[in-house]
């Protein structure tokens, strides 16, 4: 941010190109502005959150398969890991390879920060 000058309003941490042609607008069309980008962002935050709820339901792991790796002695809480966060994290599959008949198949935690996707391993699906 710029410094504020007297009988100007302080710069916004925006860019040019969006702060530019707002400062031409009067102060109706402004406020119409931020009604409708308090919307925006509304509803954005929904539809990220209803994105994280169907990726969760296609991805998750199934009851039987957290048996499995309760049975392995491997953790299915994310409170024994350290950069897992304690509520919208879960665990989910991913093949990180394929070789001809082998697929290398590993066991994560996965959760959203923000816009992207973070995830933590675990263990492989089928261990050696």
């Amino acid at each position: 941010m710029t410094e504020d000058v007297p009988g100007k309003p302080p710069a916004p941490d925006l860019p040019k190109y969006l702060r530019e042609p707002l400062e031409k607008q009067s102060p109706e069309r402004l406020e119409a502005v931020a009604t409708y980008a308090s919307s925006l962002a509304e509803w954005k935050l929904e539809q990220r959150e209803a994105d994280l709820q169907r990726r969760r339901a296609e991805e998750a792991v199934d009851e039987e398969e957290l048996e499995e790796l309760d049975d392995r002695e491997i953790s299915t809480d994310p409170a024994d890991y350290e950069d897992v966060p304690a509520s919208g994290a879960y665990i989910t599959v991913k093949t990180t390879k394929e070789t001809g008949e082998k697929a290398y198949r590993y066991y994560y935690w996965q959760w959203r920060e923000g816009d992207s996707w973070k995830n933590e391993y675990i263990a492989p699906v089928n261990p050696k």
